[in-house]
């Protein structure tokens, strides 16, 4: 009860808070048609809404005749005091409104560890180099439902078509690879067909309640041409940043997000084998806690790490060399077949 005798109150002061700017806005045009065309209102409207204020006010505010209105000696009084009250709250409504303009203030975000170590940490800095008025206030581990109505921004890391009920913004796509150090490949047997895996020590993200023991392929050229194989896993981990580390100490064979694995791969530390397949695509969300009222700030995080979130061209370009100049034979569909 007491829930919706505070909804019809503010019903109420919305409703009379319309009256008020229609009044004035009747006595700045001087009649009420010209009102309800300056407020793309009907007449009738401008004309209930004005008498609904004088039923509240219990008094005539304005004298009405077929030629002329006049306000009367109440009305000009009220006229007066509203104009300043009006403007103080339209004052306030902008300060207000131009909160969700500024480049400044502190955003906070929620991320899984590997999109915060491989996603916003790089770009953190050319981002406040571009707004240095923006904080940042990351929560590194935490995406739970929780966490959508707690921080202005959620990154979630999932297949793509994700569908779920949070409000989300899609920011990247990229493939799975796999990937392993020189020095592993060195020593390893040759790796040209997705049946070579067999062959070689593998590392694998492990889901929750599956260790698994089969990676399933699809040929860039043909993607509906898709092969499965059982590989030796030596390692499963929860973990991506730890799935890479041992790849880059040479474990093993990775399979990892090309966004992720790009600043290895432009480095040499790692290689990309079997490059014609690829192991699915992963997608970056990044849940809101409404689409209304989004702050600058918030939009313009949301822009960059669109644009940035992409395999970036200078790693693109070493992707392609390594693909010009690596050893390993390049595996074609005929070849697979």
């Amino acid at each position: 009860m007491l829930y919706c005798r505070n909804s019809n109150n503010r019903k109420n002061i919305m409703d009379r808070l319309q009256s008020m700017r229609v009044f004035q806005r009747v006595v700045a045009e001087g009649g009420f048609a010209a009102a309800a065309r300056a407020l793309d209102l009907s007449p009738a409207v401008v004309t209930r809404l004005v008498a609904d204020l004088e039923d509240h006010l219990g008094v005539r505010l304005l004298q009405r005749t077929t030629r002329r209105m006049a306000l009367t000696e109440a009305g000009k009084l009220y006229a007066d005091r509203l104009r300043g009250i009006l403007q103080d709250i339209e004052d306030a409504d902008a300060r207000v409104s131009r909160l969700t303009e500024q480049v400044s203030g502190v955003l906070r975000i929620a991320s899984p560890s590997l999109l915060a170590s491989y996603v916003l940490a790089p770009a953190i800095a050319d981002f406040q180099a571009k707004y240095p008025g923006i904080r940042i206030d990351l929560d590194v581990g935490v995406t739970s439902e929780a966490s959508v109505e707690d921080h202005d921004i959620t990154l979630l890391g999932t297949e793509p078509g994700f569908d779920a009920n949070v409000i989300a913004r899609h920011i990247a796509t990229t493939d799975a690879v796999l990937v392993a150090a020189p020095e592993y490949l060195a020593a390893a047997p040759p790796l040209r067909h997705p049946e070579d895996l067999a062959q070689h020590r593998c590392l694998t993200r492990k889901l929750p309640g599956l260790r698994s023991t089969v990676w399933r392929l699809s040929h860039v050229g043909s993607p509906e041409h898709i092969v499965e194989v059982t590989v030796d896993t030596v390692l499963w981990v929860n973990q991506m940043d730890v799935l890479m580390q041992a790849a880059l100490e040479g474990a093993g064979v990775a399979c990892v997000s090309l966004a992720q694995a790009a600043p290895w791969l432009a480095r040499s530390n790692l290689q990309r084998v079997l490059d014609d397949w690829t192991a699915g695509r992963l997608s970056m969300y990044a849940a809101l806690p409404s689409r209304k009222f989004m702050p600058r700030r918030t939009q313009l995080l949301l822009d960059f790490l669109t644009e940035r979130a992409q395999v970036r061209p200078q790693y693109q370009e070493a992707l392609d060399a390594d693909r010009d100049t690596s050893p390993r034979k390049q595996t074609s569909l005929s070849e697979s077949c």
